[in-house]
């Protein structure tokens, strides 16, 4: 008899394996895979959700915040144990540090099919000003420019979500076009979204996100404090958990616009029954995001959408057919784009269901496992 097919599925946390890599996991399966989910630590639930898979949880030893060169040593020589004593076939990483190191062991241990995905670029090489990056930021984009150069030549396939990541990597890394795989969205499961009826009593704008600067959540704020002394009854949502990014925000940070009532901040919650009462999500990020998950959900919910005009966030908006796309930092601009759905509420309901379809033709989770599929396993 045939062995099944070992697949290992690699991030830096479970939370994200949980958020994002369930559909998958459940299409490997089905297709008699054997698969392995690795992450630093595991809570019973979480290990509970990806085990009702029948998939595997492994931890393996990695801090996020650690810069020590022999602590990542460490988790190098780990993966490397791990991996050769499980004998995978094919390894599939996502996030900065598993895309460095679970690469680089994974060549040294010989898996035979290395595919790592680039979801976003993220902090180290998102602008914090106009054409400008903190010194933090510059050091920490030289490391992983050089870290992605050594990795992604010991990759197979490396996998991004929009053509600017793609010609960044390019420039970066020095990787050949076809080395790079141009996947788009990686997807919602579309049932799991459904459409809802237009939400415009009261006009009700929400933000989901992890809250960092980048994410533009002070331009949130400022532009919601605005719409808010003009038309009162306009409610603001914003739903999030703290995070210990280093562009992250505190509660102090938030206080103010809690306080005085101009946004509700109920944490990390459950959104679906949130985006149900919402009549726009807004995003007005300028993190160097892949596609947002967030803004997926919300249009699979056929909420119109407010973004910027940035990697990533243009990939969700057809300006003036499903939303409004407005200049990243800018708190004038995005206030302009909400008065214009809170005095002009005959929008929300065409421009919502344009957000369906366009999460229908776009958004669908089964192309994007499609593609990762063959990505995993040549062949398919």
């Amino acid at each position: 008899m045939k062995p099944p097919y070992r697949v290992a599925i690699m991030s830096n946390a479970a939370y994200s394996v949980i958020h994002f890599r369930l559909p998958l996991i459940e299409e490997l399966v089905r297709q008699g895979c054997a698969v392995d989910v690795l992450a630093p630590t595991w809570s019973a639930e979480e290990r509970a959700r990806v085990e009702a898979l029948s998939a595997r949880c492994l931890p393996y030893p990695l801090d996020r915040r650690s810069m020590h060169p022999m602590h990542h040593l460490r988790v190098l020589l780990a993966l490397r144990k791990l991996f050769r004593e499980n004998a995978y076939d094919a390894l599939l990483t996502s996030t900065a540090q598993p895309n460095v190191w679970g690469t680089l062991a994974a060549a040294w241990a010989g898996i035979p099919r290395r595919v790592v995905m680039v979801e976003g670029m993220g902090y180290a090489f998102t602008q914090c000003g106009p054409n400008t990056r903190s010194v933090r930021q510059l050091l920490l984009g030289w490391m992983l420019s050089l870290l992605y150069r050594t990795a992604f030549r010991a990759a197979h396939r490396v996998i991004v979500l929009n053509a600017d990541d793609a010609q960044e990597l390019q420039q970066r890394c020095g990787l050949a076009p076809q080395s790079i795989l141009l996947l788009g969205p990686i997807g919602v499961p579309l049932d799991q979204w459904p459409m809802h009826p237009p939400h415009t009593q009261p006009i009700t704008f929400t933000m989901v996100a992890r809250l960092l600067r980048e994410k533009g959540v002070l331009e949130f704020l400022a532009a919601a404090r605005q719409v808010k002394k003009k038309y009162p009854a306009t409610r603001f949502w914003l739903l999030g958990p703290l995070d210990d990014n280093p562009g992250a925000l505190n509660e102090h940070d938030l206080q103010p616009y809690v306080q005085d009532g101009t946004v509700e901040w109920p944490g990390s919650v459950d959104v679906r029954p949130w985006l149900a009462q919402t009549s726009v999500f807004v995003l007005p990020s300028y993190y160097r995001e892949g596609v947002p998950r967030s803004t997926q959900e919300a249009m699979a919910m056929g909420r119109p959408v407010i973004t910027t005009d940035a990697p990533g966030c243009r990939e969700t908006v057809i300006h003036g057919g499903n939303g409004f796309l407005v200049p990243p930092r800018d708190t004038q601009a995005l206030a302009q784009a909400m008065l214009r759905f809170v005095e002009g509420p005959q929008w929300i309901e065409p421009m919502g269901r344009e957000s369906r379809r366009l999460a229908e033709e776009r958004f669908d989770v089964r192309r994007a496992n499609a593609v990762l599929v063959r990505a995993l396993i040549p062949g398919e």
